[in-house]
């Protein structure tokens, strides 16, 4: 029998209450950059009574998207995404294992073609007809065929740097010939890129389509542009010290003491793009650089391998 209770029913069940939907409704708004007085759509777009099928995908990757994603504990994306949309298959989460799981992901896929959406983590090994990467019996090529190709989904959102661009996996010398979703299937992809990616982003992504019937617009390397839109260093609180010509240039210095600019031990925020600095991490108080670490650029494509070194002995 299917649960019948409405989305505001089970919010209320896990302890999210009216007005704290309608904060979390309000971020989003923000995130998308739509004014505050659409607030209201992006509330009744979530509380559709319909949610829309998801299968979650594991590649060659660390699992930390889905990790950082469930460890959210404000706005309780996780509590949020999962009465919102109907979380069909994700190996890390569901209760079913083996054989079990792939007949469910079989049936989801088969029930729902051209009508699902499938978000995805991890790189794809293509080498040697892509035998280092497998799961139930298949290799992640197979099954990204059968799922991303044939099954028609309505979008293929792809969580974090690995997915989307390969990754640690691609990073030189690749010897699995690992390569980002997009390229070794040949899909349009959406890329929330990342190590890990903002919890918020993923979301917003999803209400984008539920609230307009529509994928958001992407920049050149298929990012959306409500989040990838700007750069890190535009966006930094410290820039008026970039301005200013006042940098740290060690570690712990006065510099550092004083929250100046990091561009000079290491900071790649003027070749990022991302909302790191507006969306923030961990609950919304702080992100790598209001922390005091410099910004590795992990949004960007091969950032492993152009980026690096993050840190140069003395």
């Amino acid at each position: 029998m299917g649960d019948k209770r409405t989305i505001e029913e089970r919010l209320s069940e896990n302890g999210v209450s009216r007005r704290e939907f309608l904060k979390y409704c309000g971020l989003l708004t923000a995130v998308l950059g739509l004014p505050h007085t659409a607030v209201p759509r992006v509330a009744a777009a979530i509380l559709k009574k319909r949610r829309p099928s998801v299968v979650w995908l594991h590649f060659a990757e660390c699992t930390g998207c889905t990790e950082a994603f469930l460890r959210t504990t404000y706005p309780w994306a996780s509590d949020i995404i999962l009465d919102i949309i109907s979380l069909d298959y994700h190996q890390t989460i569901m209760a079913a294992a083996g054989l079990q799981a792939e007949a469910i992901l079989e049936k989801t896929v088969t029930e729902n073609k051209g009508n699902f959406m499938a978000i995805v983590e991890g790189a794809i090994p293509t080498r040697d007809s892509g035998v280092y990467g497998r799961s139930g019996g298949r290799t992640f090529l197979e099954i990204g065929r059968k799922v991303l190709i044939d099954s028609k989904p309505v979008a293929v959102i792809c969580l974090g740097s690995c997915a989307s661009f390969g990754g640690l996996q691609a990073a030189a010398p690749n010897p699995t010939g690992a390569k980002s979703v997009g390229e070794a299937l040949g899909v349009k992809t959406i890329n929330v890129s990342g190590c890990p990616p903002n919890a918020v982003n993923i979301v917003a992504v999803m209400v984008h389509y539920l609230l307009l019937g529509r994928l958001p617009a992407l920049d050149e390397y298929d990012r959306p542009l409500f989040a990838y839109g700007k750069t890190v260093h535009d966006q930094c609180p410290r820039r008026s010290h970039f301005e200013n010509e006042e940098f740290v240039l060690a570690f712990g210095d006065e510099g550092a003491m004083k929250g100046w600019c990091l561009r000079l031990v290491g900071c790649k925020g003027p070749e990022t793009f991302n909302n790191c600095p507006t969306v923030r991490f961990n609950d919304g108080a702080s992100w790598p650089v209001e922390a005091g670490h410099p910004c590795i650029g992990c949004a960007e494509p091969n950032f492993w391998d152009t980026l690096s070194p993050f840190y140069e002995a003395e």
